[in-house]
């Protein structure tokens, strides 16, 4: 009896661990070369399931999503989720320091959590230069129904991609690149993939919700909507403040969310995307459409902000919804991170160099390469040969110090509360993104950053984000709780400062080896380099 007993009592806690599991979504994407006619005249595109840009993947908190890719394109290949945590599985990230590529005519799946995240996120081809063909895409995650959200629930939702766009093959700028060149201005701009004809359509008096990331290259946008007033709720899975902007600059890699009421007489109304910080100025158009008309409002269209001072305000002023809820119950603001001492100060400067005659560009005098042993199977595996923790310091070298190649990886511990300044002593914006964690922008200034610049951090209300700004002859500083094991990709979103080696890991580590802080590697792990032996 008391077997049976337990046996029972055994089988309803299997069952309540089915029940209570959370839900799966599996998709099969079949990368393929397609034509496309993005500026009205062919050329070859990356499509996904036929699809350029990609199909959007709706997620909600704690979703599990499987992504079978199917590579079909003539070159290895990557995806790589931006902003998405990867919580305890840096194997999943699809970098060249994480992932072995998938090679030509075969395919890898994904499997990953949207472990305790809400928001606007995107997926874009990590390999070459295969993001200026397409192959990038929306991830969006809703909030749990037993979460509520910090404002009146919009009446639907709208998702633009917005970007950089060349009409000259990814190949052909990828070898400009390998020759040492640098690329040409892009040719134009692109909502959703097309120049001057998306079209969005609601009902007057009611209020949508527009996801707006920047999937470009290397080009800042400025976004605002004719005769409407851009609400902000959320920058990259963390509610803000709800301040009315007439616009706003969204730098490379980055993602918001704003509400805007339908509150004008029924008309068509011109959404405007202008680049930024750029030589020559772009701007692509798209329609948002009141229902029932087919007109076009009239009066001239809303002038894009010209100089840095106004975008640098603007970051300054948007902050961090404490008392909201995100993906958990407990308010954002719960997380007094302006209290925490910090671990370690690590400075980083960005710097155009050329190394062997040819163009690179450095993080403290050190071109990132990427060796041909992922630099997880090297670390997972112990092997040597392929990366130290001594090859870039924590500071800029001294003036002068000419940049060398080598592959950067910076020692950190779990749990590690780390100031990280990003200082920018060039005359272009730079845009950096962090896998792995979200960490918070406190600060941005001119000049070159000092212990005292600490004086003006906002240490209260910064917006925890994934990606961040820096402008030109400038810093950013930004803490973060490194509280996510595994090897995660700090780099320029800028992609051909990515590509010609912007960019570096931080290896975070403690020798615990359990489930709790870091899953094992994947069953179906792809092998190349020194580590190809162990498959």
């Amino acid at each position: 009896m008391k077997i049976s007993l337990a046996l029972a009592f055994l089988g309803i806690l299997g069952a309540l661990s089915v029940v209570a599991e959370d839900r799966y979504q599996f998709f099969t994407w079949e990368v393929t070369y397609g034509t496309i006619y993005p500026l009205g005249v062919p050329q070859q595109g990356i499509l996904i399931n036929g699809q350029f840009p990609g199909p959007t993947i709706d997620g909600i908190t704690n979703d599990n999503i499987v992504v079978n890719v199917i590579n079909k394109l003539d070159e290895k290949f990557l995806i790589t989720w931006n902003g998405i945590k990867q919580r305890r599985t840096s194997w999943q990230d699809g970098v060249l320091g994480t992932n072995c590529p998938i090679p030509p005519k075969s395919n890898w799946t994904y499997k990953f959590q949207l472990k305790d995240q809400i928001g606007t996120y995107t997926y874009f081809p990590s390999t070459k230069l295969h993001k200026a063909a397409g192959g990038f895409g929306a991830l969006n995650i809703a909030q749990r129904s037993v979460i509520s959200i910090p404002y009146p629930a919009p009446d639907a939702e709208f998702t633009l991609l917005v970007g950089d766009w060349y009409k000259t093959n990814h190949k052909v700028l990828r070898r400009l690149l390998d020759f040492g060149k640098k690329l040409p201005s892009p040719d134009a701009l692109l909502i959703n993939g097309q120049r001057d004809s998306a079209v969005f359509t609601g009902q007057a008096g009611k209020t949508y919700k527009f996801r707006v990331s920047n999937v470009g290259l290397t080009t800042s946008i400025n976004f605002r909507i004719q005769g409407h007033s851009l609400k902000l709720i959320e920058v990259e899975g963390a509610h803000t403040l709800q301040d009315t902007y007439e616009s706003l600059d969204i730098h490379v890699g980055q993602s918001v969310a704003v509400l805007v009421t339908l509150n004008q007489p029924v008309n068509g109304y011109t959404i405007i995307a202008t680049s930024r910080f750029t030589p020559i100025v772009l701007t692509t158009t798209a329609t948002l459409q009141y229902a029932g008309s087919s007109s076009k409002a009239p009066g001239p269209l809303p002038i894009a902000p010209t100089d840095v001072d106004w975008s640098m305000k603007q970051a300054n002023s948007i902050r961090l919804n404490l008392t909201a809820n995100a993906a958990r119950p407990n308010p954002q603001g719960s997380f007094h991170y302006g209290t925490i001492p910090m671990t370690r100060t690590i400075i980083l400067a960005n710097s155009e160099t050329n190394i062997h005659g040819k163009l690179r560009y450095a993080v403290n005098g050190i071109s990132h390469i990427n060796p041909l042993t992922a630099l997880k199977l090297a670390d997972w595996f112990n092997i040597p040969g392929v990366f130290n923790l001594n090859t870039i310091s924590d500071v800029p070298p001294p003036a002068g110090t000419p940049a060398k190649l080598g592959t950067s990886v910076v020692g950190l511990t779990l749990h590690d509360f780390v100031e990280i300044i990003f200082q920018n002593n060039e005359d272009t914006i730079q845009s950096w993104h962090m896998d792995g964690s979200s960490f918070y922008a406190v600060g941005y200034e001119y000049g070159v950053w000092t212990p005292a610049s600490r004086n003006i951090y906002n240490l209260a209300d910064a917006v925890p984000r994934y990606t961040v700004q820096v402008y030109p002859k400038s810093w950013t500083a930004i803490l973060v709780s490194l509280d996510n094991k595994g090897m995660w990709n700090l780099r320029s979103a800028i992609w051909p400062r990515q590509y010609l080696g912007q960019e570096l890991y931080l290896r975070v580590w403690n020798n615990e080896q359990s489930l709790y802080t870091e899953a094992n590697i994947p069953d179906n792990a792809l092998f190349c380099g020194m580590a190809k032996h162990l498959h």
